[in-house]
């Protein structure tokens, strides 16, 4: 306020949205990305691809350690099944799920706009699985687009 007035309270919103709260949420986090992580390195390591597998393993473990203390990591977004208990495979919530059943949705130039749509999944998914393959993140991350 310009006129010296302070305000009363002050929201600050978390620069991600995905944050783990309570303790028991938390733990579960952890197992679970805990045990993705074991899953995945024994089947680098299986395919002879060690670097692959420690890559992941250290960058996992940084993680989880940073999730413990602080409810969070870089990258976060990688976790969103694990954080939203979704299953493998399942969609992620969209802005879609919280329009009303008869909602209307128009498309400006839509003969642009739907195949623009259908390639900006395509390429995040082909980024994706670069990541995952080369042993940079854990294969739950593609379940977050």
């Amino acid at each position: 306020a310009g006129d010296g007035e302070v305000p009363a309270h002050v929201v600050l919103y978390p620069a991600n949205h995905y944050t783990v709260g309570q303790e028991e949420h938390k733990e579960r986090v952890l197992r679970e990305i805990a045990a993705e992580c074991a899953s995945t390195v024994r089947s680098l390591l299986a395919s002879g691809l060690v670097v692959e597998a420690e890559r992941l393993q250290l960058r996992t473990e940084s993680d989880l350690a940073d999730i413990a203390r602080e409810g969070y990591c870089s990258g976060m977004e990688n976790y969103s099944r694990h954080l939203t208990g979704r299953r493998p495979g399942e969609a992620p919530p969209t802005l879609l799920d919280y329009m009303p059943d008869d909602w209307l949705f128009i498309a400006d130039e839509s003969h642009i706009t739907v195949p623009q749509l259908g390639a900006m999944h395509a390429g995040d998914h082909s980024r994706k699985l670069k990541l995952v393959e080369g042993g940079f993140r854990l294969p739950s991350a593609l379940d977050n687009r």
